[in-house]
């Protein structure tokens, strides 16, 4: 029990790291404005597939809470 209670622990401290806030990157240099700049393309479909690609880790970090409120009981 106290080592699935750790392995709970460990499991949400990694996902709450994960959703910290990030270092802002420095501002890019400005771009030269010599060449013009070329018509504007048509922005692509969305891919299906990139909402899925979230769900294990949102599925596993919920996995971990249930764990560790269950654990505590």
């Amino acid at each position: 029990m106290n080592k699935s209670l750790v392995l709970a622990a460990i499991v949400a401290a990694v996902a709450l790291a994960a959703c910290g806030k990030k270092e802002e990157a420095p501002a890019p240099a400005p771009a030269p404005a010599a060449a013009p700049a070329p018509a504007a393309a048509p922005a692509p479909a969305a891919d299906a597939s990139a909402p899925a690609a979230a769900a294990p880790a949102a599925d596993a970090a919920a996995a971990a809470a249930t764990a560790a409120a269950s654990a505590a009981k």
